[in-house]
């Protein structure tokens, strides 16, 4: 049991990474988009840098509450992220932002799966339920930008 907790901590700590990553991810694609779906995506942007910092917090505290440390450097975060940064050194179109988004999204999906089955295993079902309703979340906003972009939900897995 201590073992599995130990593995839960680390899988909640590398979420908390992943999502201080994909958060400055997404403030740069809310700075620089442009195109005609500027508005749309502009306003997305901001609404999924919100929630995924309103998850970072959930995700740091909860990890407080089992006994981990949360990581709270820029460089924990870079150094333990599944999501990996990319500077903003010449133009991608809008389209590429959202692509690149869902990518990360699935990222983020598959880790929570993992989290998941750790929690299961470890009998910690406060935490696992906390990540099935976020990874149902991520479920939603993959598939509403799939549509978005015109592609079927699984397309590029």
């Amino acid at each position: 049991m201590a073992q599995t907790t130990t593995e839960v901590q680390i899988a909640l700590n590398n979420l908390v990474a992943a999502h201080r990553v994909l958060t400055s991810k997404l403030y740069q694609y809310h700075f620089y988009v442009q195109g005609t779906h500027f508005f749309t995506l502009h306003e997305k942007f901001e609404e999924l840098y919100n929630e995924t910092t309103e998850k970072f917090d959930e995700l740091a505290e909860r990890l407080l509450a089992i006994g981990g440390k949360p990581y709270s450097t820029l460089q924990e975060f870079l150094d333990h992220s599944s999501i990996k940064e990319k500077p903003y050194t010449e133009k991608i179109t809008d389209m590429d932002m959202v692509t690149s988004v869902v990518s990360d999204l699935r990222i983020m999906r598959d880790e929570l799966a993992r989290a998941i089955v750790l929690t299961g295993e470890a009998g910690d079902d406060v935490t696992q339920d906390m990540l099935i309703g976020y990874k149902t979340d991520v479920d939603k906003h993959i598939w509403m930008l799939q549509a978005f972009l015109g592609k079927d939900p699984l397309e590029g897995e």
